[in-house]
């Protein structure tokens, strides 16, 4: 209700950002290759699609031997009977599977202006969920054949926390340096 009139209030407000006519122009004319930062967001959202797609994979209940023994090891809480871990993750993989996708197309095809709002939306929905997703998985009222063991503790909390910092930090890039998502003023004119 107000957070969905907050959404609509703030994409309807005029673009503030002021950007010189040269820096989208060069900007544009950089390939990904030599946009370093550009370059490792472009191999975290290949890996991160193929993680969401295995998680949700997971969560179907897929009987190759590389679920079952990723769910023994590391994430047995998406085995959890009550719906909550499934839906979650094949939320996350019918939602940000698509983003990924989009997202890989926005950085490497100049003026998708819609970037730096896609990613902040996003980037807060991922946060939001994988922040639950780690509670849930190591809380103490989850049932103990459900939580993530002892051993594999680091490992899980290695890749939950990258999968959920990484996302902010491409926010902060595309708000921050959005030259390669503008347009210049013309090229708009002629839409």
């Amino acid at each position: 209700s107000v957070s969905v009139w907050a959404c609509f209030h703030v994409f309807r407000q005029p673009s503030t950002c002021d950007v010189q006519f040269t820096k989208i122009q060069e900007a544009k004319r950089t390939n990904v290759f030599y946009r370093p930062l550009d370059l490792l967001f472009v191999i975290y959202l290949i890996l991160a699609l193929t993680f969401c797609v295995f998680r949700g994979l997971v969560a179907l209940d897929c009987s190759s031997k590389w679920c079952q023994d990723y769910t023994q090891q590391y994430e047995p809480y998406l085995k959890d009977p009550s719906a909550y871990p499934k839906v979650q993750m094949l939320v996350s993989m019918l939602y940000s599977g698509p983003y990924y996708i989009v997202t890989l197309y926005g950085l490497l095809v100049p003026g998708c202006r819609w970037m730096p709002d896609l990613t902040l939306v996003h980037s807060g929905a991922l946060a939001q969920a994988q922040f639950t997703h780690i509670g849930a998985s190591l809380h103490t009222r989850t049932p103990f054949s459900y939580r993530v063991p002892a051993a594999s503790q680091p490992v899980f909390l290695l890749v939950n926390v990258l999968y959920t910092l990484v996302p902010q930090i491409l926010c902060y890039r595309c708000c921050a340096q959005p030259a390669f998502f503008l347009r210049q003023i013309n090229q708009e004119k002629k839409e």
